[in-house]
């Protein structure tokens, strides 16, 4: 399953990796790419993930997610 986010924000490859590693730790990703252009974050998991999971990851790593 693939599920992609907005976050606010990211404007450079820092941020970006910075996100990448915080939502790794959400338990159920196997995957995760980032678009810094567009500001979105691309989800693989096996099962649906809960949002205020992703939700946490996108805050801990200093950024919001809008959608």
């Amino acid at each position: 399953m693939r599920t992609t986010y907005t976050v606010s924000g990211m404007t450079c490859t820092g941020c970006a990796n910075n996100v990448s590693k915080q939502v790794s730790t959400v338990e159920g990703v196997t995957g995760v790419e980032i678009d810094v252009a567009s500001g979105t974050v691309a989800v693989t998991s096996a099962a649906p993930l809960a949002i205020a999971d992703v939700r946490a990851a996108v805050e801990k790593a200093g950024y919001q997610l809008v959608s």
